[in-house]
């Protein structure tokens, strides 16, 4: 699959820190679930490779890795399994990094000088971050005349009750979110309530 076909595959993306790695492989069967396949998978704690590795097993799931950061983490993370990265932010390192990993990265930019810097280095398909912070449904709308040939995952201060209106614009393909996987959900193992979560945002794509 192709960036755009995986962000298209899900209206929404969870962002996920796995604390305890025996939460790996519920977690990502009650996300499928309820309709939500494509699974971002942060490096924000020690267990992120295991659970990219773990998740990756579980039918029906795509898993990406999230926070990006160091050139190095590339290769580890598309060994352990991940089909996609995503990084806060973009370097020429990342870059690098990136097509010489060839796992597909979709980077985080904040204003259109760094859209356009992403751009030029083949990338057009972009994680606006932090979404709400840098302008939210305002700020791709603007974007969205001068650079219409960039597709974006705004990611950052978005909930379910905000979501639809960025899913709404014509250059946004996704959103991503951590409100899909409520920690105390997730401490109590009650998966049921996160497919029920899954299936709300799995609906805002109408």
């Amino acid at each position: 699959m192709t960036l755009l076909e995986i962000m298209r595959t899900s209206a929404v993306i969870p962002v996920i820190a796995i604390d305890d790695p025996e939460h790996a492989v519920p977690l990502a069967k009650a996300l499928v679930a309820g309709g939500i396949r494509v699974l971002e998978v942060t490096l924000r704690t020690q267990h992120g490779l295991g659970a990219i590795r773990a998740m990756s097993a579980v039918e029906g799931a795509i898993v990406g890795v999230g926070t990006l950061t160091q050139p190095e983490e590339f290769a580890a993370a598309r060994d352990a399994g991940a089909v996609f990265g995503v990084s806060p932010g973009l370097t020429p390192a990342l870059v690098a990094a990136a097509k010489s990993s060839g796992l597909p990265l979709l980077p985080g930019v904040m204003t259109p000088s760094e859209v356009m810097v992403a751009r030029e280095q083949g990338f057009k398909q972009l994680k606006l971050f932090p979404a709400v912070p840098a302008g939210g449904v305002g700020m791709l709308n603007g974007i969205g005349g001068p650079l219409p040939d960039v597709m974006f995952c705004p990611t950052g201060g978005i909930s379910q009750d905000t979501a639809a209106q960025f899913l709404a614009l014509k250059n946004v393909a996704c959103v991503g979110g951590s409100w899909l996987t409520p920690k105390d959900a997730i401490l109590a193992g009650d998966w049921a309530r996160i497919t029920e979560i899954a299936k709300a945002a799995s609906a805002l794509r109408g």
